[in-house]
């Protein structure tokens, strides 16, 4: 028998989708983790369900996806001896979060056999990991003297992306572009280190070694942590097609440099948002959630549209199943609502002011995976189970 969860009582439906980012709906209905109905509640069959909730007209959203962390092993880092991190983010709304390479394995391997071995350990391990949070995992930090089977070998494995291409010893343009080239053959996507240095052993990646490598994803485009000049990131934006990730851990003026530019650009369906943690400045749960009301408000970007960057944009970029609401698409959603004494009535407008939303609670594949929030301020409304 199916399992059914119906949301009703929905005051605002934020779709996820640039195209439409506010939905005409009050109502999802939802089974076995996926959205089968979308709409007004006297027109959807809503009966049967073995969960409703009412939504007490809270806003709902895709959940938040962090297209930049960089995990080891389970909810645990050592960079900054943080457990629960995962968890942690959960409840500032992400429900998937996307691995850049698992960099800061103690010991990480820098031998061929060794990064396929840890890639595909951390593919398996992540699919297998018991926490809600959806993890893709296992992008193996390219070394030198890798040659094309060992991407053959991965993706018969499993693995489905790279590492951050500069962490390791593969720093020129032309050699991360043979593996960039064999990756791509493969079906596993690239992303490309930018900036300056992050950790022992990386490099400055300017924007010549990231037009030459033609990576998918131009990682941090706003630097993690040292951004390049801006008019290298303008180069960026206008020689190439690829993700324009912005990160927390990065420059926020250069953030906003490069979100503008993409508007200029009509190119705005390319920004995708990301933490770029566990990192040096630190675990920040609220990360993807902070950079929406930055965005949106240094930036005089619709707070509707900047949700879109770190739902929809990420999951059409990335190629996953979730980040819109969407019928076919994974239940994974999110009520949020303004916080209590915010200058902004509704939750966009306290959005656009710069303030942090409540999560009033946090749905994965269909299940209940948080109530309130314990990390953002409380909701003006919060939703409840019937």
């Amino acid at each position: 028998m199916a399992e059914k969860l119906v949301i009703k009582n929905v005051g605002m439906m934020l779709s996820g989708a640039l195209e439409e980012p506010i939905l005409d709906a009050d109502t999802v209905v939802i089974e076995d983790g996926k959205i089968i109905a979308i709409g007004k509640k006297s027109d959807l069959d809503t009966e049967n369900a073995n969960t409703t909730v009412n939504g007490n007209g809270a806003a709902l959203a895709p959940g938040l996806i962090d297209s930049h962390v960089h995990p080891v092993a389970g909810d645990w880092t050592p960079r900054q001896s943080q457990v629960n991190w995962i968890d942690s983010s959960m409840h500032g709304g992400v429900t998937t979060m996307i691995s850049a390479g698992e960099a800061h394995f103690p010991g990480r391997p820098r031998d061929p056999k060794g990064v396929v071995a840890l890639a595909i350990a951390a593919q398996r391990s992540f699919s297998a990991y018991p926490g809600q949070v959806k993890m893709h995992a296992g992008a193996p930090i390219l070394e030198k003297d890798m040659v094309e089977d060992d991407f053959k070998f991965m993706a018969e494995a499993g693995v489905k992306l790279l590492g951050e291409i500069g962490l390791g010893g593969v720093k020129a343009g032309d050699e991360a572009k043979i593996m960039v080239d064999w990756a791509r053959k493969y079906g596993i996507q690239s992303t490309i280190h930018t900036g300056g240095p992050s950790i022992p052993g990386s490099g400055l990646i300017d924007k010549d070694i990231v037009l030459e490598a033609g990576a998918d994803i131009i990682g941090h485009i706003n630097g993690g942590h040292t951004a390049l000049p801006l008019d290298q990131i303008r180069c960026l934006c206008e020689d190439c097609s690829a993700g324009i990730e912005i990160v927390h851990n990065g420059n926020e003026k250069a953030a906003l440099y490069a979100m503008r530019t993409a508007f200029e650009l009509g190119e705005e369906s390319r920004v995708i948002l990301g933490t770029d943690g566990p990192a040096g400045s630190g675990v920040q749960p609220l990360g993807i959630i902070r950079m929406i009301s930055m965005l949106s408000s240094l930036g005089d970007v619709p707070a509707e549209t900047v949700i879109c960057f770190g739902t929809g944009n990420t999951a059409r970029v990335r190629e996953l199943d979730c980040g819109l609401i969407e019928v076919g698409r994974a239940a994974d959603l999110i009520f949020i609502d303004a916080p209590q004494h915010s200058a902004g009535k509704t939750v966009l407008e306290a959005i656009g002011l710069g303030d942090i939303p409540g999560v009033g609670m946090v749905i994965i594949d269909g299940k209940i995976a948080c109530h309130r929030s314990r990390n953002t301020p409380p909701a003006n409304n919060l939703p409840e189970v019937e």
